[in-house]
């Protein structure tokens, strides 16, 4: 028997639990985004090497690797709300923690914190993402989790925006040009406080609000001691490969959405600290088209093979575009709340193809996850903790990139590097032609 949504679900509207769900994973992708913004902020702080920022994406990461299956085996014994619950109010406590980490200057504290964020998200991951995918039919669970991404992303747009004018103010140009004093260092620190305690105390508020909100939950049916295994699980074909491409996935995803910034500053364009941006407004553009078109026009199988094709297709635009060719965006934006602030203007070529990423990779999570937990059944809860680890491929992506680049990247060693994204495209083009329908190893 699959997870099912408890019976009060077919009485009720699901409006208000999708509602709340959305509000999540506005924070997951704010929260997650804002690592775009922490890395130029930080390495001013600290006059960090290459190697040295690695390790902001590397820690936030790589906690995923640790935790996925326990967080899998957590909510499974604390039920999904209140996973989700707990998770949130975990991000709170770990928002507080990047305050001292800023007035101490202390770089391991930053790590530190960052490593306890990953691990919060990843139980919020955990939970979540299966919770919207059993919130209705099986073939319209990509759709709904574009629905939701559209939020996530959107936050992706907002988050470094915000970061840049609230903490990193005007020394984020500073960052091409001499170090910063002491003084300017100590300004800058100090800078983070409000944010980071507005931030905490938001989320702090909606972990209560999730407490007891009308949020049904999910049920799985009584399962023998036997079953539920890790290795039960990845005896499903489309589960195990699931898992690598939605490692691959996010490796190329967090490429694109957090190296942007680095990858435009060798080309010396301008306002690269929120390149994110323009990655997360093309990944915002990709979950409404997937809202539309899957799965009334096109299937999820079909959105994932063309949205692997153009990412091959876009890669190696990257890597071939003119380096002394440019294309021009809006110098301004207006958003909600912030009103007109500063965008991108200018951007060189093939910093653009890498923006247009975002696009390509946009359906894939949604995709690939209803497809790799189809007919899994009691094993959900489990598979998606498995399918959870998969997020370690923000820390590995990166530093892959990083080794490709070499010690003293050039602009034409930076776009030869991004090379390292076909393999990672052809898989997933794989996963979504065969890997996905293999139900058996033989």
């Amino acid at each position: 028997m699959e997870a099912t949504v408890s019976n009060s679900t077919t009485t009720k509207s699901n409006a208000i639990p999708l509602a709340i769900v959305a509000a999540m994973f506005f924070i997951l992708g704010f929260v997650t985004w804002l690592n775009g913004s922490l890395m130029p902020y930080l390495k001013q702080l600290f006059d960090l090497t290459p190697i040295q920022a690695s390790l902001i994406l590397f820690s936030f990461y790589i906690a995923v690797t640790f935790t996925a299956i326990p967080s899998a085996k957590f909510v499974k014994k604390v039920g999904y709300k209140n996973g989700m619950a707990i998770s949130i109010g975990m991000m709170m406590a770990t928002a507080l923690l990047y305050i001292p980490a800023a007035k101490t200057q202390v770089f391991a504290l930053f790590l530190v914190a960052q490593f306890t964020m990953g691990i919060a998200q990843t139980i919020l991951q955990t939970a979540v993402n299966p919770y919207v995918v059993r919130l209705g039919p099986e073939e319209s669970a990509a759709a709904r989790v574009s629905i939701m991404g559209i939020l996530n992303k959107f936050a992706g747009v907002i988050a470094p925006l915000a970061f840049t004018a609230l903490v990193l103010g005007g020394f984020s140009e500073a960052a091409s040009s001499a170090p910063l004093s002491q003084v300017e260092k100590d300004a800058m620190a100090g800078n983070l406080v409000m944010p980071y305690l507005g931030l905490a105390a938001f989320i702090g508020l909606f972990a209560l609000g999730i407490k007891f909100a009308p949020l049904p939950e999910i049920e799985e049916e009584s399962e023998d001691k036997s079953s539920g295994t890790v290795k039960e699980a990845l005896a499903h074909p489309n589960l195990a490969l699931g898992v690598i491409a939605l490692f691959l996935y996010v490796a190329v995803e967090v490429i694109a959405g957090d190296t942007i910034g680095s990858f435009a500053l060798e080309f010396g364009a301008s306002n690269y600290s929120i390149m994110t941006s323009v990655t997360m407004t093309f990944m915002v553009t990709g979950y409404i088209l997937g809202i539309f078109l899957i799965p009334k026009v096109i299937s999820q199988e079909k959105a994932l093979t063309i949205s692997a094709v153009l990412g091959l297709l876009l890669t190696v635009c990257i890597v071939f575009a003119d380096s002394s060719a440019v294309i021009g965006l809006p110098a301004t934006i207006t958003l909600p709340i912030f009103g007109t602030v500063a965008f991108v203007g200018d951007v060189p070529l093939a910093v653009f193809f890498l923006a247009l990423c975002g696009l390509a990779n946009a359906i894939m999570w949604p995709a690939i996850w209803p497809l790799a937990l189809s007919g899994l059944g009691k094993l959900t809860s489990v598979a998606s903790g498995l399918l959870v680890m998969g997020i370690a491929g923000g820390a590995f992506g990166p530093l892959f990139l990083g080794l490709a680049k070499g010690s003293e990247a050039t602009v034409a060693s930076s776009q030869t590097a991004y090379l390292v994204l076909l393999p990672c495209y052809l898989f997933i083009l794989f996963y979504a032609l065969k890997g996905h329908k293999m139900r058996s190893w033989k």
